[in-house]
């Protein structure tokens, strides 16, 4: 049923998640220090699940258009909110538009001196015209792409409908093992936007993205550390980035974007010396503030498309 045998791993790591999250529902510890380390792994591995969302939608993992659909529903379970509607800001606006106008999660939105609270906040200053732009694009596949907007609401319902009812039997459980790691998933996948492309060149062939090589970054999001060779070819396989980068990318791409550990790469630019620089080691001019584009008009809804459109493949 599997496009790739490489993606048992996508399914072991969201059935983790649903292990790991029901067990903490029903066997929750009363020690506050073993409840944090829960509500923490809960955290990590819905984010986890939210870089399979990304996945999915530029290659969907099964064969089957109907275990697609199903797929994609049970990934709404894990990070909390449609996967269909992380296709309209990543897909048709980040990828097609990256750090321009009509990219609504453009890095140069941020102007906090201290460049920590950059990344901090990077989704709260980023969702209002998200959701602006969200809503603009449903209103057209309502009637231009019925059966994308179906699977949209079907995703929206089912998972409402689970939150609702979680709520109502033990708001506690629900908060700890349900709101906040959805609320630190979508945190982090939108949040990836920014150490991934702020301060390198969008105009560049190859200067576009920062690139992590870390393996054991790569083994848990699944390869999705590379996003320079992500960027360059949106629908290729996971599985297929390292032999990618290293064979197109590696030899062009400026060393500094070229990176081994994420970790240490957050901590110099956030932390330590926390200053914001551009991938040449120069303190950020950011451009003048302007104002999004729509870019919903310019999309022309045809069968073309249907490849950026996740379950109706």
């Amino acid at each position: 049923m599997l496009r790739y045998s490489e993606d048992y791993r996508t399914i072991g790591i969201v059935a983790t998640y649903f292990f790991v999250a029901i067990s903490s529902w029903f066997y929750f510890p009363s020690e506050w220090y073993l409840g944090v380390a829960v509500v923490a792994l809960n955290c990590v591995l819905s984010f986890l699940c939210a870089t399979m969302v990304h996945n999915s939608i530029h290659c969907p993992i099964f064969k089957s258009k109907t275990v697609n659909k199903i797929f994609q529903v049970i990934l709404t379970f894990t990070y909390g909110h449609p996967v269909s509607a992380y296709v309209p800001g990543h897909n048709f606006s980040h990828h097609k538009y990256v750090q321009t106008e009509k990219d609504n999660i453009r890095t140069f939105k941020m102007r906090f001196k201290w460049n920590f609270l950059n990344q901090l906040l990077f989704l709260p200053v980023m969702a209002k015209d998200i959701i602006s732009s969200e809503k603009r694009f449903l209103k057209r596949m309502k009637t231009e792409r019925s059966n994308w907007y179906r699977q949209y609401c079907i995703e929206s319902y089912s998972i409402n409908i689970v939150k609702i009812s979680l709520l109502l039997i033990d708001w506690k459980m629900f908060l700890f093992v349900v709101f906040i790691p959805h609320v630190y998933a979508a945190w982090g996948i939108v949040g990836t936007n920014y150490w991934q492309h702020d301060g390198c060149d969008q105009t560049h062939k190859y200067n576009h993205s920062r690139t992590f090589t870390n393996k054991l970054l790569n083994f848990l999001t699944c390869n999705n550390g590379y996003h320079g060779a992500h960027h360059e070819i949106p629908g290729l396989h996971w599985s297929k980035y390292p032999e990618y980068h290293n064979k197109n990318i590696a030899p062009h791409i400026h060393p500094n974007l070229n990176r081994g550990s994420l970790l240490v790469y957050l901590w110099e630019a956030h932390i330590w010396p926390g200053k914001r620089l551009d991938y040449l080691g120069n303190p950020m001019i950011l451009p003048a503030k302007i104002k999004d584009k729509d870019w919903v008009a310019d999309i022309p809804v045809s069968v073309a498309n249907l490849a950026q459109m996740g379950a109706e493949q």
